[in-house]
């Protein structure tokens, strides 16, 4: 049986359909037993779809030139 370090190194292949059926039975008999590891693969499973969701809006222009101007000026300070 998978402990849950061993469960989330392993999640990306799962998803992927990747895994070796023997893993992925092993992975799946962790994962009814692990209500925290159920937790992080739906997070996990959702992240693809929130950075899409927020790329898909952009920066007012002026929120843009003063965040531009303030890494600069830090930039400047810094060295």
């Amino acid at each position: 049986m998978y402990t849950c370090k061993d469960s989330i190194n392993l999640l990306m292949d799962f998803l992927d359909g990747e895994l070796t059926p023997e893993d992925a039975q092993h992975l799946r008999e962790h994962l009814q037993g692990c209500a925290p590891c159920v937790d992080f693969l739906r997070t996990y499973r959702a992240t693809p779809g929130l950075c899409k969701k927020a790329l898909a809006h952009r920066m007012p222009q002026e929120m843009s030139a003063k965040l531009t101007e303030f890494l600069r000026s830090k930039i400047k300070s810094a060295s």
